[in-house]
C-alpha cells in the first residue's frame, strides 16, 4: 500500500514539474509555440485541472490565458475544481463562473 502512495505522489510531482516547465516556456514563446504548449497541456486532461485552476488564480499574461483556455478545452472535468476554488476564494468566483459558462456553452 505504501508503494502505491509513494508512486502517486511521484506522478503528481512529475506532472506539476512538467506543467511548470511548460508554463515557464510560455514567457518567451512565439504564437506557434504557445499553441503547441497549450495543446500539450490539454493532453494531460483532468489530471492537470487543479494545477490550471491555481495558475488562473495566480498567473498573469500569457500564462493566465493559456491556463484558462486549457481548462475550457479540457471541458466538463474542469468544472468541479473551478467550483471548489470559487467556494474557497470569493474573489475568484466571477472568473470561475465565466469559465464554467464557456465550458457549458451557456
Amino acid at each position: 500500500m505504501q508503494a502505491v502512495l509513494t508512486s502517486n505522489v511521484n506522478v503528481e510531482y512529475n506532472l506539476n514539474q512538467t506543467l511548470e516547465r511548460l508554463f515557464n516556456d510560455l514567457d518567451t514563446a512565439d504564437n506557434m509555440t504557445k499553441n503547441a504548449i497549450e495543446n500539450d497541456i490539454v493532453k494531460f486532461g483532468a489530471e492537470a485541472a487543479d494545477y490550471l485552476v491555481n495558475k488562473v488564480r495566480t498567473a498573469k499574461g500569457a500564462q493566465r490565458g493559456v491556463a484558462a483556455m486549457s481548462l475550457i478545452r479540457i471541458g466538463e472535468e474542469s468544472i468541479k475544481p473551478l467550483k471548489e476554488e470559487a467556494m474557497k476564494d470569493s474573489s475568484f468566483q466571477w472568473i470561475a463562473n465565466y469559465l464554467i459558462r464557456e465550458i457549458s456553452g451557456r
